[in-house]
C-alpha cells in the first residue's frame, strides 16, 4: 500500500525540508501512521518524542504539528530510528521503530558508497549509483505497508507534561536572563549552563 498523503502534500514536505531522501520518507510514513492511529488529533494534542535528529523530523513537524516551539516535539539523542507519539486527551501512546530489514540489500550496497562519498574518494560512477540507490530506498519506504515498515509498541507511560513558562533569572557571571530550570548553582551563585561549565572546569 502506497503512502496515503496526496502528492501535493508530499511535495510541500520536500520543499519544506529542501530535498527528497530516504530519511524524509521515513518521517512522512511515521507521521502517516500516527495520524491514522490517533485519528483527527487537534492542534497540540499529539506529542512526538523522536530518538533521532535525522531528516524525517522535518516531515513529522510539518505533517503532525508537533514542533519544538510548541513544546510537543521532544528530541532524545539516542541515534535510533524510532518515534513515540502520545495523545494527551486519552493518554494513549505508541512507539514506532523502523524495521531494519526494510533497507535490505539496498542498504548493504549503499552504506560503503556513502562512506566513500563522505571520505571524498567516491568516483562519479559511485556517486551516480548512490543516488540511484537512495531513490530506490525512497520508493520502497513510500510504498511498503505501514505495518511492514514499522514495529509498533504500546506505551504505558503518561504523555510528557505541556510546556511551562518559567521565571528567567540573571546569570551571576554574564548577566544574561536564563530560564530557571536551565540554571546551575555554583559557589552560592546562579549561573547559566555555559558559564557554569566554564567555571566548573577550572576548579
Amino acid at each position: 500500500m502506497s503512502c496515503s498523503f496526496p502528492a501535493e502534500t508530499i511535495e510541500r514536505v520536500v520543499l519544506f525540508h529542501g530535498h527528497s531522501c530516504p530519511g524524509l520518507s521515513i518521517g512522512i510514513r511515521a507521521a502517516e501512521y500516527a495520524l491514522q492511529y490517533f485519528g483527527d488529533a487537534g492542534n497540540g494534542e499529539l506529542v512526538c518524542i523522536t530518538e533521532t535528529d535525522m531528516c524525517g523530523v522535518d516531515a513529522l513537524q510539518y505533517l503532525t504539528g508537533c514542533t519544538l516551539g510548541k513544546g510537543n516535539l521532544i528530541h532524545k539523542d539516542y541515534g535510533k530510528m524510532a518515534f513515540s507519539f502520545h495523545h494527551r486527551p486519552t493518554a494513549v501512546g505508541i512507539r514506532l521503530r523502523l524495521r531494519p530489514e526494510t533497507r535490505g540489500e539496498i542498504d548493504a550496497e549503499l552504506a560503503p558508497l556513502q562512506r566513500a562519498i563522505g571520505q571524498g574518494t567516491a568516483t562519479p560512477k559511485e556517486h551516480d549509483r548512490a543516488k540511484e540507490l537512495r531513490r530506490m530506498l525512497v520508493k520502497r519506504f513510500m510504498t511498503l505497508p505501514l505495518e511492514a515498515l514499522f514495529d509498533r509498541q504500546e506505551l504505558e507511560t503518561l504523555p510528557p507534561r505541556p510546556a511551562q513558562i518559567l521565571e528567567s533569572l540573571p546569570c551571576a557571571c554574564c548577566g544574561e536572563k536564563t530560564m530557571e530550570s536551565r540554571t546551575r548553582r555554583l559557589g552560592g551563585q546562579t549561573l547559566c549552563i555555559p558559564c557554569f561549565l566554564e567555571r566548573e572546569q577550572k576548579i
